[in-house]
């Protein structure tokens, strides 16, 4: 699937499970606990894969739940309170749930449903939810089996989706789960956006290959390119591979809203594929987006640089036990620094 830098990373990373310090795993006596507050009382099958792990999400704790009733539910659970995350970060589990019940008022959009979300933090330490589990196939496990034709479909079909998520409009522009990173216009919150990663870097003394003062310089030099957007509209920003399930050739699912925001909707995925010089996508012709202005062209670099900033400095609070991320990242920086320095 085509979608830039993240789905290159994550192409790379489905070789081998990351761990990261902010997964809050619980144990079946726990989780068994849990089940019963949320299934009125229903407990867990007997069976020893009654949960499992699910090791593919890199912030979340997530298990695959069997039901003694027959069900299969999935949960998910936060970083424990005390968890150190960056800025943006804040309360995704509360933006995600919010997220995924607001696309379900639109049918076209294959998100779960949420089954119960408890934010009580006295049977867990975090807040978590059970929601409907999707059936299918993880996309980026299937999609190496799938004829052209239909990848090509599907990826059709994902720009559809995308488009439908975009098609929510919002009242502020940012986070949803932290106040100081919203405004009343874009470039407004995009600024703060940058702002805060910078200074989740300074924190834990990030050295990139630009002073930081530079890369402010750099994403004000463009700022002008945001004022064009003008009405907030919902972003899922983590549309990958991974995050779709695929079943008899079409979409099934889409998954982690987590950090989902009111944005512009050229902060999406499926525009990063521009970054690299391809033609126009089967996703982009399914969301209907063929061509783009110098305006927008300046908007989508600077959207790589946000992510790439994401990408990098994430590796300092999460004590990845690798280094791929934080290596991609810095030749994503560079990239985005040299276009946009240049433009």
């Amino acid at each position: 699937m085509d979608g830039g830098p993240r789905s290159i990373v994550h192409r790379l990373l489905s070789l081998f499970i990351m761990e990261s310090k902010t997964k809050n795993k619980k144990t079946r006596e726990q989780i068994e606990g849990m089940v019963r507050r949320a299934f009125d009382g229903v407990s867990l099958a007997s069976g020893d894969d009654a949960v499992t792990e699910l090791k593919e999400g890199w912030f979340n704790a997530a298990y695959n739940v069997q039901l003694s009733d027959g069900r299969g539910v999935i949960l998910k659970i936060a970083p424990p309170q005390d968890a150190e995350v960056m800025t943006y970060e804040k309360n995704l589990m509360g933006t995600e749930v919010s997220a995924m019940r607001l696309v379900r008022q639109n049918p076209l959009i294959p998100a779960p449903e949420v089954y119960y979300f408890d934010q009580a933090k006295d049977l867990c330490d975090a807040d978590y939810f059970f929601m409907e589990k999707i059936q299918g196939e993880n996309l980026e496990h299937a999609k190496d089996n799938l004829p052209e034709d239909v990848m090509q479909s599907i990826e059709f079909r994902i720009g559809e989706i995308v488009r439908e998520i975009n098609g929510f409009e919002g009242t502020y522009f940012g986070y949803e789960g932290n106040p100081d990173l919203r405004a009343e216009t874009w470039k407004q919150a995009f600024l703060k956006i940058i702002d805060s990663l910078l200074d989740d870097a300074a924190r834990k003394n990030v050295a990139f290959d630009f002073p930081y003062e530079e890369i402010r310089a750099t994403v004000l030099k463009h700022a002008p390119a945001l004022d064009e957007v003008t009405k907030p509209r919902l972003v899922h920003w983590d549309a990958w591979n991974l995050n779709f399930f695929v079943k008899d050739g079409t979409v099934s699912g889409i998954l982690d809203f987590e950090r989902a925001l009111w944005a512009d909707p050229l902060m999406e995925a499926q525009f990063r594929s521009l970054f690299f010089g391809q033609s126009i996508t089967p996703s982009l012709r399914g969301y209907g987006k063929i061509s783009f202005t110098a305006a927008e062209d300046q908007r989508n670099y600077l959207y790589v640089l946000h992510l790439a900033l994401v990408m990098n400095i994430e590796h300092f609070y999460r004590h990845y036990d690798t280094d791929h991320v934080f290596n991609m990242s810095r030749q994503f920086i560079s990239q985005a620094m040299e276009w946009l320095k240049n433009n």
